[in-house]
């Protein structure tokens, strides 16, 4: 007969992986995703670098799962607000700031999630989620459009611009050195000021008249 693990041991097995996950990303989001090696993941768990293998068959699966719940998360936060009360236009803007601060406040691991060099597993993890960006960004402005805040056009394409605009804005100063990121890091207004710019963009892109203030 097989052994079967017990409910104890399942529930630790689990506990064990939830931590490793963890700490992976959080390895993640300090050094990156090339530099977070399986022993540098272990040695941030406290386990060996071979325990890593009885809960993941390789780096990749590992990084592939941080992944997964790190942006995941993001999406379903975003999500909330998009689909939340007010406006089609007001809660673009408040998805847009929101999405934007959160980046912003976790510098590290945005840049892994939007833009950091990552093996191809990571890269066609990021485009899944992408296209759900774009999916609830086309939601939104399909709403503003047939509620008369928006002018007509193609939701999809819009979408697609404003997933790339937020990215591209992000990524430098996501990804530049605290002493240089000019925006991220001084004194409050500077941050505001580029949250600011940044969600008037976005809804010039898509076309709303008014700019309402971000939350």
């Amino acid at each position: 007969m097989a052994y079967r693990k017990t409910p104890a041991e399942l529930r630790r097995l689990d506990a064990a992986r939830e931590h490793l996950i963890a700490r992976a990303t959080a390895v993640v989001a300090e050094v990156g995703w090339s530099q977070a090696s399986v022993t540098a993941v272990a040695d941030s768990a406290g386990i060996a670098a071979g325990s890593v293998y009885q809960h993941f068959p390789s780096k990749s699966a590992l990084a592939v799962e941080v992944f997964r719940r790190a942006a995941g998360h993001e999406v379903a936060v975003l999500e909330e607000v998009l689909r939340g009360p007010g406006d089609a236009v007001s809660r673009l803007a408040s998805g847009v700031g929101v999405f934007a601060r959160r980046a912003l406040e976790n510098r590290g691991l945005a840049y892994a999630l939007l833009a950091a060099p990552a093996e191809p597993a990571v890269g066609a993890e990021r485009l899944d989620h992408r296209r759900r960006y774009r999916a609830l960004f086309a939601e939104v402005v399909r709403e503003g459009i047939a509620t008369g805040q928006l002018p007509p056009q193609h939701a999809e394409i819009t979408a697609a611009a404003l997933t790339g605009a937020v990215g591209e804005v992000l990524a430098y100063p996501l990804g530049a050195p605290d002493d240089t990121a000019t925006g991220t890091t001084g004194s409050t207004g500077s941050t505001d000021d580029l949250l600011a710019e940044l969600t008037a963009t976005v809804l010039r892109c898509a076309g709303a008249a008014a700019h309402p203030t971000t939350a």
